[in-house]
């Protein structure tokens, strides 16, 4: 596993939200000055950060999160996750990686290649692209700037469990955040199983 760099994060913002889920402190960091668009903490008004915290770490989708686009799991795993957060008292933090890292326009670019036939792994790597670009010490950083040292975290993806392992915070259990499949995103969600290791119950 390659070593993560700590970043220098800033709380650059910060103000009540009411939500559909309930209602939620959001804070804005950067690491940059010039960042359009900073990484975002949902944390619950009441979370306690002596005791181990319910957390979801996801990364920005804006075609699943925004527009509910059935080509994935994110918007969905968002709805969950949120409404979890809140009743846990937790921390939702979402990072602005879109695309697993390449970007929207990629992104795009990519679901044309899954047409033809690509799944997600194969599309990227025919785009000259890797496979996932993520990358998670913002979302400790940011867990570690809340006062939080254990966690439940709220994932299918083993990635997200390994960047803790150098780290400070200690992981007491995974929570399971699996979302029924539908014909747009079979092929997504078997391809996370057998070419990304992610924890999935999906069948062929």
């Amino acid at each position: 596993m390659l070593m993560q760099v700590k970043n220098k994060i800033n709380r650059a913002a910060e103000a009540i939200i009411p939500s559909d889920w309930g209602e939620f402190q959001m804070i804005a960091y950067k690491s940059e000055s010039y960042e359009y668009s900073p990484d975002i903490a949902m944390v619950h008004p009441d979370y306690n950060s002596a005791s181990t915290v319910t957390v979801r770490i996801h990364s920005e989708c804006i075609t699943g999160d925004l527009f509910h686009s059935q080509r994935c799991d994110c918007g969905i795993q968002l709805d969950l996750s949120m409404d979890r957060i809140h009743k846990d008292k937790g921390v939702l933090i979402y990072l602005r990686q879109e695309g697993r890292g390449i970007g929207l326009i990629n992104k795009l670019k990519a679901y044309n290649k899954q047409d033809e036939g690509l799944d997600t792994i194969e599309a990227n790597l025919a785009l000259g692209l890797d496979i996932d670009y993520r990358k998670y010490q913002k979302a400790i950083d940011i867990l570690e700037d809340l006062g939080i040292k254990s966690i439940n975290l709220l994932t299918n993806n083993p990635d997200k469990i390994k960047a803790f392992g150098d780290s400070d915070i200690s992981i007491e259990k995974r929570i399971p955040l699996e979302v029924e499949a539908n014909k747009n995103n079979r092929k997504y969600l078997q391809t996370k199983k057998t070419g990304l290791g992610h924890f999935l119950n999906i069948g062929q």
